[in-house]
């Protein structure tokens, strides 16, 4: 993590609570700022950008957000529109949602909303992402690869993200859909990166000390390549399943956490006053 950055990151599963307890929405909101939020969605991953954003100003609205805004990205012109990066940047809350992770890289790389919102995030705003755009949030990203199957050699496909998580690759759905084995092959392939993989309904709460804490009804699975004593990824044909040995494997309910810089979990951590806080929304 950028020791610089100020800002804090929501980085959901996908398939969130909408409807019932919305834990994490809940908490997204109290980390923006309460009913005084300025939340700003950004609907580029989706091609049903009016429902996906009608839906998620309902949502927050319901939850006593005052202002919900919807920023619909259709293209690099649209990107690179003054007002749109000033939204950004006057945003507390920034919410992308679900789609196509390609969609968000492609479009929003190197423009003018992309400046805006890496500087925010610096100077503190929070960002948050479900789904494809949780995956968009690290700088190296998975696009698309096999579930339930077992690691193997070129049937993963990655490309440059937004790079607000450095260090670590995210994967989403990820018990649901049965991704283990495509993030295993994206550590075989960046061993020094962290593999996060977050179920639905579940998300962390990624800090600027770098730590990152659990959120909601599922579990993270963090994977550990760092000390990986071998691996058969250079030398197979593709579609080859992958040898790997001598990974570190960490799952992690709510109120557990994970310290990305000393690359160890943290077994306890209090949330108590949160809860509080949250019980009031």
């Amino acid at each position: 993590m950028n020791n610089k950055v100020k800002g804090n990151l929501i980085i959901i599963g996908g398939a969130e609570d909408k409807y019932g307890d919305r834990r994490i929405l809940k908490e997204t909101v109290l980390l923006s700022g309460g009913n005084d939020s300025i939340i700003l969605i950004i609907t580029v991953a989706t091609e049903y950008q009016k429902e996906v954003g009608n839906e998620y100003i309902d949502i927050f609205d319901q939850l006593g957000v005052k202002d919900v805004k919807v920023l619909n990205i259709n293209d690099r012109q649209d990107a690179n529109k003054q007002k749109y990066a000033d939204a950004i940047y006057n945003a507390s809350c920034v919410f992308f949602t679900g789609g196509d992770q390609l969609r968000i890289s492609s479009i929003l790389g190197g423009t003018l909303a992309d400046e805006a919102l890496l500087r925010a995030y610096e100077d503190g705003l929070l960002i948050a992402g479900t789904s494809a755009g949780a995956s968009a949030m690290s700088q190296t990203m998975i696009v698309s690869g096999e579930d339930d199957d077992s690691p193997r050699k070129c049937t993963l496909k990655m490309a440059p993200g937004l790079g607000l998580l450095k260090g670590a690759v995210i994967d989403q759905h990820f018990a649901q859909r049965g991704r283990i084995g495509r993030l295993l092959s994206a550590i075989a392939q960046n061993p020094y990166m962290l593999g996060i993989g977050i179920d639905e309904d579940t998300a962390i709460h990624v800090m600027p000390n770098g730590c990152f804490r659990v959120i909601g009804s599922g579990a993270v699975t963090v994977l550990d390549g760092i000390h990986i004593d071998y691996t058969n990824v250079s030398e197979l044909k593709p579609d080859q399943p992958l040898a790997l040995t001598n990974i570190t494997l960490h799952i992690l309910p709510a109120s557990y956490g994970f310290d990305m810089n000393i690359r160890q979990p943290l077994l306890t951590y209090d949330t108590k006053q949160e809860e509080t806080s949250i019980a009031h929304l």
